[in-house]
């Protein structure tokens, strides 16, 4: 079991950000995941912060804005975090088999809460929403990855094979969250198995 918190295991890629600027995101990010983006007031996330209500006006125009910046910052650590755990098997079978082990050793982080992109594209009804778009933007970079795998594995349609991973890797966590099953990492990962068997 992963006894390290995922947020804060992979906090430490915006050495560009102020310091100001870094204490708001974390909390932004921290606050919505815990509790989703309608639940997570200007208010909260000053407290939680301790930037001055006035100083994130001056970051940014509004939370929807702020709230995408944090989310842009999550999508960078995660996919680094991701390459990195699945990056580390011999073959490209094993590379692409790997994903699922990256997953089961998320699902068993202390604050594990699903998605977040996932989380937050459910949360907005606007397709053109910069939160949309930045969780768009996640699941269109994690595809380009598993498209990647898809064609060193040698799939005949890497397209088609990334697809199928993307939707039992989505599977997969939504899986853990809703009914609470760590073990859905390792269900998912014997489906993929026989995908590349066929």
């Amino acid at each position: 079991m992963v006894e390290r918190s995922f947020y804060h295991a992979f906090m430490d890629d915006a050495s560009e950000l102020t310091e100001t600027q870094k204490k708001l995101l974390a909390a932004t990010e921290r606050l919505i995941y815990a509790g989703g983006i309608a639940a997570t007031g200007m208010d909260r996330i000053v407290k939680e912060s301790g930037v001055a209500r006035k100083t994130i006006y001056r970051y940014y125009r509004d939370k929807d804005e702020l709230v995408a910046d944090a989310l842009a910052k999550r999508d960078v650590r995660w996919m680094d975090w991701f390459i990195a755990a699945s990056g580390k098997a011999d073959t490209p079978a094993g590379r692409l088999l790997a994903t699922f082990d990256a997953l089961e050793q998320w699902f068993f982080t202390p604050d594990f809460r699903g998605c977040a992109f996932i989380n937050a594209a459910g949360e907005i009804g606007d397709p053109g929403d910069p939160i949309r778009e930045v969780a768009k933007e996640h699941k269109v970079k994690l595809h380009t990855y598993l498209r990647q795998l898809a064609e060193e594995y040698g799939a005949d349609d890497p397209d088609e094979l990334a697809s199928e991973f993307l939707i039992l890797i989505d599977g997969a966590i939504t899986v853990a969250l809703v009914l609470e099953k760590k073990e859905a990492a390792r269900e998912a990962q014997k489906l993929a198995r026989k995908l590349l068997r066929e």
